[in-house]
């Protein structure tokens, strides 16, 4: 099969501009391992992205292919609407272990977007079981991204992506977000870019049932890595206000910002928290909400008053994608994964410091396996940003940029060998496009 040619008959590519995209020789990745990727020609590629920042464990993880093979024998899908089976049931138990606080109740979808749309539902159904209907906006940080359905594109809205849409998106509440990359306050930071969201807050209390961010790191608006102080005042604040408060955690979570979850960086728990990319390695597509037993609890009906939550997903904890995040939890406990990315995290953390201070970078930053810089725009903007991406995938190195930001995302198992390769190769190619 000439792959290359029917792939430009058959195929839609997501977030691709097809004009250019028809004009490239783009890699067809047949295999992976670890954090390469193969073609069909044999060339190799590091995964500088993990994979769309979800492949946190690598690729091929013995342990968990072994165990989805294993699962595909018994048991290939099952429904959870109004039954159960035995995967689910263990994986919910050790969900409600790792996560934060007592959250302790999980309700599955598809991806992160139909993730997003659940906790979104549940916190307006939630106050309309509480008997105040009127608690029914959500209000969400400007820059956002949460996923591309109708519902989803509302809560942020970038007009590089949702522009032909907007005149039939419902846009949230939305506030100012962090950005440190080019904060309107000081060089010391003191979060004063919490007030924008404190002002809003207070005003419409009476009519919020929900505030939901990205906590740490706004990932689509540019990697906009902010401090988790932030994260810590909401939590304070929704407290007070009585409004629910919703983490995003879909890309930020299983240990890419250093810890489990952003929410144990801020040292808080969030009412709902929504789970996805890594939960399954990244091998396999599933989403997850985790709440309280209270919000859970208010959907109980009564002769009175039908609470059911009639949302769902045929995919909702199917069996193999359960052994996936079964298995990919038993790996971060068995191969203590959190401290095993340190080692990753320092270096680049060491590199993106120097990067900082090449002419024509204007910002860069770390947090955990999350790194990114902004090429500022008379050092060629985002055509630079762009250039010096399709330079690293000749070289062997796959990054995408986000506008004038380019950003390293690599598996959190990465070695140090590898993660000095990628380096070299993102270091050689931003000075080259710089000069």
């Amino acid at each position: 099969m000439n792959y290359r040619e029917t792939d430009l008959r058959h195929l839609w590519h997501p977030y691709t501009n097809t004009g250019k995209f028809e004009q490239t020789d783009f890699p067809i990745i047949q295999s992976a391992s670890g954090v390469r990727l193969k073609d069909v020609a044999g060339k190799e590629y590091l995964d500088g992205i993990s994979s769309w920042w979800c492949v946190n464990l690598g690729h091929s993880h013995p342990h968990i292919v072994n165990s989805v093979v294993q699962q595909a024998v018994s048991l290939q899908h099952s429904i959870t609407g109004g039954m159960s089976h035995t995967g689910i049931i263990k994986l919910s138990e050790m969900l409600s272990v790792v996560a934060p606080g007592d959250l302790n109740r999980v309700y599955y979808a598809s991806d992160g977007a139909s993730g997003v749309e659940a906790a979104l539902r549940i916190a307006i159904q939630y106050w309309w079981n509480l008997g105040r209907p009127e608690k029914k906006n959500i209000i969400s940080l400007a820059g956002a991204y949460h996923g591309d359905t109708l519902g989803t594109v509302g809560l942020g809205f970038l007009p590089r992506f949702h522009k032909p849409i907007e005149h039939v998106v419902n846009r949230s509440a939305q506030v100012p977000a962090p950005h440190c990359f080019h904060c309107p306050f000081s060089d010391s930071c003191s979060i004063q870019c919490f007030s924008g969201m404190e002002e809003l807050l207070r005003a419409q209390a009476e009519t919020a049932a929900a505030v939901i961010i990205e906590p740490v790191c706004q990932g689509a608006a540019g990697i906009r890595i902010y401090p988790p102080e932030y994260v810590t005042r909401l939590r304070k604040l929704c407290t007070e206000l009585d409004v629910l408060l919703i983490l995003d955690e879909i890309a930020v979570g299983f240990g890419r910002t250093g810890a489990m979850f952003a929410s144990d960086l801020a040292g808080i728990q969030p009412d709902l928290m929504v789970l996805g990319k890594s939960l399954t390695g990244g091998y396999l597509p599933m989403s997850a909400v985790v709440t309280t037993s209270e919000i859970f609890d208010s959907f109980r009906s009564s002769e009175a008053k039908d609470r059911t939550f009639y949302h769902g997903h045929t995919f909702s904890g199917n069996p193999l994608a359960s052994a996936a995040a079964i298995a990919a939890l038993q790996v971060f406990e068995r191969e203590n994964v959190i401290q095993q990315s340190k080692l990753p995290a320092s270096l680049l953390e060491t590199a993106f410091s120097g990067f900082g201070e090449i002419p024509g970078v204007h910002r860069s930053t770390t947090l955990g396996c999350m790194s990114s810089l902004e090429i500022s725009e008379k050092a060629g903007g985002c055509s630079a940003a762009a250039d010096m991406a399709a330079m690293a995938l000749e070289r062997g190195l796959v990054i995408r940029p986000l506008g004038p930001v380019i950003y390293l995302w690599p598996p959190l198992v990465t070695e140090k060998s590898d993660m000095e390769q990628m380096l070299g190769i993102f270091d050689d190619c931003l000075r080259k496009c710089l000069q």
